[in-house]
Formats: C-alpha cells, structure tokens, sequence
C-alpha cells in the first residue's frame, strides 16, 4: 500500500502549527491551483476564435485582456474545483501532489482564492472587453464547478461529456469579445469542442482508470469495457470531424482550414480505430496505447485553431 493509499478521505497532509513554507513555494502552488496546462489549451480555442470573427488581426489590446480574463476565469474555476475535490485528490496517485493535498495552500485559502478570481475576471470582462463575454465567463465557471465537479463527476459515467460544455464556452467568449455578439460559426466551433472532450479524456481515463475506481468516480473506462469505450471513441470522433468541415460550405473558412481539417481528422480518425482494433483484440496494459490518442488529441486541436485563425489571411 502506497502513502497515497494509506490517507484517509478528506484528509490532507498539512504542516504543522509554525511548520515553514517558503514564499516562492507557496506562490507556485497558489499558480497551480489555476492548472495552468488546461488554460493553454482554453486559449488556443480562444485567440484564433477571434482572428477569424474579425477576419484579420483583432485588436491587440483586446486579444490580452480577453486571454487574461479568461486565464482568471478559468484559475477560479480549476481552484474551486480543486477544493471540493480536495478528499479524492489525496487519494488518487495523479493528484497526490496538488497543493491542498500537500498542505502548502489550505483548503480556506483556496476556496478564498478562487471565490476572488472569479469575481475579478467577472469583472475583469465587463468593464475591459463587453458584458456578454462576462456573462459566458461566469457560466462556463459555474458549470464547470457546480454542474460537472458538484453533480456529475461523482454520479454518471456522461460526466465528461456533460461537464465538458464548460470547456467548450471559451470559443464563444472569444467570438464575442470581438463581435459582443454570437454567429453560426461560433457554434460550430463550440460543437467541435464538445465532440472532441469525450475522446480526448477517456483515453487518459483509460490510462489512470485504477484512480478512478479508487475513489468512486464513474468515469466511463471505470464502469465500462476497453471495447466499449473504444466504440464511443470513434464514434464522437467521427461526429467531430463531420462538424469541423462545416465551416467551409457555409462560408466562414476557405481552402486551407478544409486541408488542416480533412488530414488532421484523418488522423484523429487512423488512432482512433487503431485504439478500437487493439481493445477488440483483448490488448491491455502499455500494449493498448491509449495514450498516443491522448497526445494526438492535444495536437489535433492546436493544429485545427491554428488553421482557423491563418485562414483568413489566404482567402
């Protein structure tokens, strides 16, 4: 049994009365309440959003205070949900080392800091870039704290799907903040998120499902097959690639996002049923290679936003 193992639920591991943390330790945890990592990925659906709503470069200016509202938005969100996941965390081996759990930020002290950055980026939005950004930051913060972390992470295996909407609002935020108004393509980009968080998480589920169970947590690879699972994978991918080459017929995008589109799902599509092959073949442990999905997925997204927001430039 490992000391992770070994930790009560809800219990972390706190210093002692007087016990030292040092200031440059304590700020870096405090930085990664915010788990800077997924605000990368938030922002690479945001920026590129906004080249294309102003088909060309939009105003620098806005482009730093929308990215910086949302890094606030996001920090909140990701620390709240840090806090009441604060029993689970110590328990799982993947979350062991996150801040509440070793004791450099107290469990008051999150739920403070994430309370504060919420109100600020609120704010922030609303008086800096225009009200609708702020309202669509407030909620995808809401959902993502109450709706996936409070009702459905614990409870159903369509957590990630559901919960996964809060992901998806950034797109919206960013063709707002240009626009302060809402489009097609805006939605379809939205929708392309949302098909795309089922198969980019579960593979990393699949990867860390022995966490999962430990703690109770429903994820889908925990109550359901390799091959099960696999199935589901290529069937949101495929959905996903057909809603990302619907930009082009209803004029948002031209011949180069199509080209990224078409060879980047292709290959999302090639590792998907090669994942599913593996599984229906009974393949488990390093064989299944669930992971090269994982980081293929990170890369798909990050080439698909760079191509929306270059296109403008070729047509």
């Amino acid at each position: 049994m490992t000391a992770v193992e070994s930790r009560p639920a809800g219990v972390a591991l706190t210093p002692s009365p007087g016990g030292h943390r040092p200031f440059g330790a304590r700020v870096k945890a405090f930085v990664a309440l915010t788990k800077p990592r997924i605000i990368e990925l938030l922002l690479i659906t945001t920026v590129p959003v906004m080249f294309l709503a102003e088909q060309g470069v939009p105003d620098l200016w806005l482009v730093f205070a929308t990215c910086l509202g949302g890094y606030l938005s996001a920090g909140g969100a990701n620390a709240l949900n840090m806090y009441i996941d604060r029993d689970i965390d110590a328990l799982m081996d993947r979350t062991s080392q996150r801040p509440l759990v070793t004791g450099m930020v107290s469990p008051r002290e999150c739920l403070v800091f994430g309370i504060s950055l919420a109100v600020i980026s609120t704010l922030w939005f609303g008086l800096l870039v225009n009200w609708l950004s702020a309202a669509l930051s407030l909620g995808a913060l809401l959902f993502y704290v109450v709706v996936y972390t409070m009702i459905l992470k614990r409870r159903t295996a369509q957590n990630i799907v559901w919960g996964g909407i809060a992901g998806c609002l950034p797109v919206l935020i960013g063709w707002s903040a240009v626009t302060n108004s809402m489009s097609w393509a805006a939605v379809i980009l939205f929708m392309v998120i949302f098909f795309w968080t089922p198969p980019h998480y579960w593979p990393l589920s699949m990867k860390v499902k022995e966490d999962y169970a430990r703690v109770g947590v429903p994820m889908l690879p925990v109550v359901a097959s390799n091959k099960v699972v696999a199935r589901q994978i290529v069937a949101y991918s495929w959905v996903m690639v057909g809603v990302s080459l619907l930009l082009t017929p209803l004029g948002y995008t031209g011949w180069f996002y199509t080209t990224v589109a078409l060879v980047a799902g292709g290959w999302w599509l090639k590792e998907a049923h090669g994942l599913q092959a593996r599984a229906k073949s009974g393949v488990t442990g390093g064989k299944l290679k669930e992971m090269r999905l994982f980081h293929w997925s990170i890369t798909y997204v990050s080439l698909l936003f760079v191509a929306v927001a270059v296109d403008p430039f070729l047509r």
